[in-house]
């Protein structure tokens, strides 16, 4: 089992934290490199050359491997780490989640707004359900988590917004697919840092 409780999967690539000495499945970790001049840099795509270490997202252990130095031992290197580093990878991460689901939108697997995502639940068509941090509680919670799906509440409205090119946005659904996947996993790791509950459930149900 890994700390939140998920049963591990063999099949599924693993990386060790650093700062916690827990092995789990990655797509729960950032990777982190060491630049060329010997500060790290979040590694959020996966595809920066060089040694790679990892620390599970979430903004306790990621404050801690700055503070303690636990850097320089992953990197096996003097490294330091940017005062703003947890804000350039709560950006990163956000950026990274507004991006997909734009994508998604424009290959007509996600929408936006009550109804539309309401119709896409109760066909069955939706895998994720992505409501706004700053959304109305009522509101919410008259939508449900797609059955055996995710929901997320770490975007704000106007991020949301950003993927529909609307001011904002408190309902969104994504269907199943290869971009439903890369946002779930950097959905998860945002959620991490900001604190949003970003488990199986709604929590509104």
């Amino acid at each position: 089992m890994t700390r939140g409780g998920q049963t591990k999967d063999r099949e599924t690539p693993e990386r060790r934290c650093i700062v916690t000495g827990e092995t789990q499945p990655k797509a729960g970790l950032i990777r982190f490199v060491a630049g060329p001049d010997g500060e790290v840099i979040p590694d959020l795509a996966e595809k920066l050359p060089g040694r790679g270490f990892w620390v599970v997202s979430d903004r306790a252990a990621l404050d801690r491997a700055a503070s303690k130095g636990l850097f320089s031992r992953g990197a096996r290197a003097q490294v330091s780490a940017p005062p703003e580093l947890l804000e350039l990878i709560e950006a990163g991460l956000a950026k990274r989640v507004t991006n997909t689901l734009s994508l998604a939108r424009k290959a007509g697997r996600a929408v936006a707004g009550f109804e539309k995502v309401k119709d896409w639940l109760a066909n069955g068509k939706a895998k994720v359900l992505l409501q706004a941090s700053d959304g109305s509680d009522r509101g919410k919670g008259k939508l449900w988590t797609p059955p055996g799906g995710r929901w997320f509440g770490c975007l704000t409205a106007s991020e949301l917004g950003l993927s529909f090119g609307r001011d904002h946005v408190i309902h969104s659904a994504l269907a199943p697919g290869g971009l439903t996947d890369t946002l779930i996993r950097d959905a998860s790791r945002l959620t991490g840092l900001r604190g949003h509950d970003g488990g199986a459930s709604a929590g509104k149900e």
